[in-house]
């Protein structure tokens, strides 16, 4: 069983090279495309909570306007991570999961983080 989760979009290029990066390596990992199967409230308030970092983060700030949305810069973690759940393009990706850490590998070279 891979060790890694990697919640991408298929055709985004970062999350394109991510793969490669890790195919190079031999690192055995499972693939959600969160596009098709969107996270659940629960999911992503594991990964923000795994990644240590504040969810307004984790959003894919371009995709605020064309979703007639605010920047969420006084939103609560609650709040953004209801939204990205309803709206699953807000995540910004790709996160990588890897037991009790997670991280946004962007640059791809932040997936190192979880390979120590």
């Amino acid at each position: 069983m891979p060790e890694l989760t990697v919640y991408e979009k298929p055709t985004c290029t970062t999350c394109r090279n991510l793969a490669t990066l890790l195919t190079e390596r031999g690192i055995d990992f499972d693939r959600v495309n969160y596009h098709v199967e969107p996270l659940p409230e629960e999911k992503l308030r594991e990964l923000v909570a795994k990644g240590g970092v504040p969810a307004r983060e984790w959003v894919r700030r371009k995709e605020l306007g064309p979703l007639g949305l605010d920047p969420l810069d006084d939103a609560s973690d609650d709040e953004v991570i209801a939204l990205m759940a309803e709206h699953p393009q807000l995540l910004e990706r790709p996160v990588v999961e890897r037991g009790d850490r997670a991280v946004l590998a962007r640059p791809v070279e932040r997936v190192e983080e979880l390979l120590d």
